[in-house]
C-alpha cells in the first residue's frame, strides 16, 4: 500500500499498549539521504490557552508503528506520563463530554 503524507495526517493514532487515542500525524521525520520515513510526530497541546508554552511533541519511530490501516495507525509505545493529546474538536470539546 502506498500512502501520501497528507493521507497519514487524516489517520487517528492508537496506542496498542493501553488503547489510548494519541491524536493524528502533524509532521514526519525523513532521512534525506535514503528517503526513508524515520518517525511520525504528534504535536502536543498548548498549556493554558498557549500562554504557558507547550507540552513536548510525541515522536514515534518507524519501528514502533505496527499497522497503517485505512483510518488508523496502530503503534506500540510507552507514552511519556507528561504527554497529553490534543482534544479533538474545538475549544469547548474538553469542557463538554459526550454521553
Amino acid at each position: 500500500m502506498n500512502c501520501c503524507i497528507t493521507d497519514l495526517c487524516e489517520k487517528e493514532i492508537i496506542n496498542l499498549k493501553d488503547g489510548s487515542r494519541l491524536g493524528s500525524v502533524n509532521d514526519v521525520e525523513i532521512d534525506t539521504c535514503t528517503g526513508k520515513l524515520i518517525a511520525i510526530i504528534i504535536c502536543a497541546k498548548s498549556k493554558l490557552f498557549g500562554l504557558g508554552g507547550k507540552e513536548e511533541d510525541l515522536r514515534i519511530c518507524w519501528d514502533q508503528i505496527e499497522v497503517i490501516g485505512d483510518d488508523t495507525i496502530l503503534v506500540n509505545i510507552d507514552c511519556p506520563p507528561t504527554y497529553r493529546p490534543k482534544p479533538k474538536g474545538g475549544l469547548l470539546s474538553s469542557v463538554f463530554r459526550e454521553g
